[in-house]
């Protein structure tokens, strides 16, 4: 295959990118890098975006762009959606107020509708992202069980720290054995000293994972997985099965971290698909509509134990709130439950109700039109996900796990991204594709030209 020349490249995106490049240079002297999350940073620097309407985004130097990132994964309803925009309307006009910072009548009407999409959540806490609900879930796991240390899969993100910063994108020289992977952590200021650092278990092997977790049962407390690594490579159903029985057997606590898939491969998520519940679940992005939002759920022995009335029989009156600190998990947060997300929420949920199989059917279309383009190409490719995400890897291997991932031509693929954005089609390089109810058939014949374009650069034709 024919590679691009990389200054060519570069040269080509800054020039189309003027405005961008000096808006981040002007960021770097506000923040660390120019950005204030380094996953929105990617080389040779990101663009930056004015507008966004439906399944597009406009950025500062006025270029359209299909975008399959949606805030990586979160608008499901595309940008500004109008029947979630009139829910945040009606629902500011009804409360009079932005907060209450006190219950507050949806916060049950939201609780129950999850819970009839998720049966395994009898019980559940509002957060304010997604890292917050794995973090919760974590120290819940670790306070029903009293043991202290976590497992869970290479090439799996659960957040941004410390306990869960181990292993996500850890270089193959350092990873160890694929069926013993080592824990690597991901940042500085992490110290082993201060935290044990957690175990690290190989997806979809499940031999490997049984030894690893008879091994290590005493001082587990519970394995957290994303049931689709990364949101698009499935575990295999023998294994997620597997899982959820062995885990069963050493009462060792089963958390799905459903912050990507929740909603986006069916409204149940993994646990619908696989039908398979597991003891904790963690949701985010989709049903945030957008905004900051997170929910952690499971089992009501588990989760009762963040209710402040735990233990409270225990002590009379004169007991000092340290004393009962002890038997609460303690979790709290001004604008948990926020009921104009709750109402923005609400809506989605109502509105992917109707249209939901209209955005799979969008995505499939994507994909398959996607594969027959690659082929004819004459570039190996697999559209690697289902429901409405999935991702582009260069590969005629079958994706596994991480390994796996890595193994495939990533360099390729990089450049790929970055001509696509030239060409009016956006997601970060190398990241998954998420749709919407806003994307259609038009999206697709505009994503598949600009491909065709890129694709020809390598090999013509």
């Amino acid at each position: 295959m024919a590679m691009v020349e990389g200054t060519g490249l570069e040269c080509g995106y800054t020039a189309k990118t003027f405005h961008s490049r000096a808006w981040i240079e002007q960021a770097k002297q506000v923040m660390p890098g120019g950005v204030t999350a380094n996953i929105k940073h990617f080389a040779p620097y990101p663009l930056v975006m004015k507008k966004g309407k439906g399944a597009f985004l406009t950025d500062v130097d006025d270029r359209q762009y299909v975008d399959y990132l949606l805030a990586y994964g979160a608008l499901m309803l595309g940008h500004g959606h109008p029947e979630v925009k009139q829910a945040i309307d009606e629902g500011y006009e009804d409360a009079g107020t932005f907060l209450f910072g006190a219950p507050h009548p949806l916060e049950v009407t939201f609780g129950q509708e999850i819970q009839r999409l998720y049966p395994s959540i009898e019980r559940l806490r509002y957060t304010n992202s997604g890292t917050e609900a794995t973090l919760l879930a974590v120290r819940l796991a670790k306070a029903y069980t009293n043991k202290t240390r976590l497992a869970k899969f290479e090439g799996h993100y659960h957040g941004g720290y410390n306990d869960v910063l181990y292993s996500v994108n850890p270089p193959l020289s350092e990873a160890g054995p694929a069926d013993v992977p080592c824990a690597v952590q991901e940042s500085m200021g992490i110290h082993e000293t201060e935290r044990e650092a957690p175990l690290i278990l190989p997806f979809n092997n499940l031999a490997a994972c049984e030894r690893l977790l008879r091994e290590h049962q005493s001082s587990l407390a519970a394995v957290i997985i994303e049931p689709l690594q990364g949101g698009f490579i499935p575990a295999t159903p023998g294994f997620i099965g597997g899982l959820r029985k062995l885990t069963e057997e050493l009462e060792i606590l089963l958390i799905f971290d459903e912050v990507k898939t929740g909603f986006r491969i069916m409204l149940g998520g993994a646990e619908q698909w696989y039908q398979v519940e597991p003891d904790l679940t963690t949701l985010g992005k989709v049903i945030g509509a957008g905004f900051p939002f997170g929910i952690t759920g499971g089992r009501k022995e588990i989760m009762e134990l963040t209710s402040p009335e735990v233990g409270a029989d225990l002590f009379d009156q004169s007991e000092s709130r340290f004393a009962r600190a002890k038997h609460v998990v303690f979790h709290s947060g001004t604008y948990n439950g926020h009921p104009l997300i709750l109402a923005a929420g609400l809506k989605t949920i109502e509105v992917l109700k109707r249209e939901i199989d209209g955005v799979f059917a969008v995505t499939a279309m994507l994909k398959q039109e996607l594969e027959a383009l690659f082929k004819r190409k004459g570039i190996p490719m697999k559209a690697v996900g289902t429901g409405s995400i999935f991702n582009v890897v260069l590969t005629e291997e079958d994706i596994l796990n991480y390994r796996d991932l890595q193994a495939s031509d990533l360099e390729t693929r990089k450049t790929i991204d970055l001509l696509l954005l030239n060409e009016g089609v956006y997601t970060k390089p190398l990241n998954r594709y998420s749709l919407s109810t806003a994307h259609t058939e038009r999206e697709v014949e505009q994503t598949i030209a600009a491909y065709d374009r890129v694709l020809t650069r390598f090999v013509g034709g």
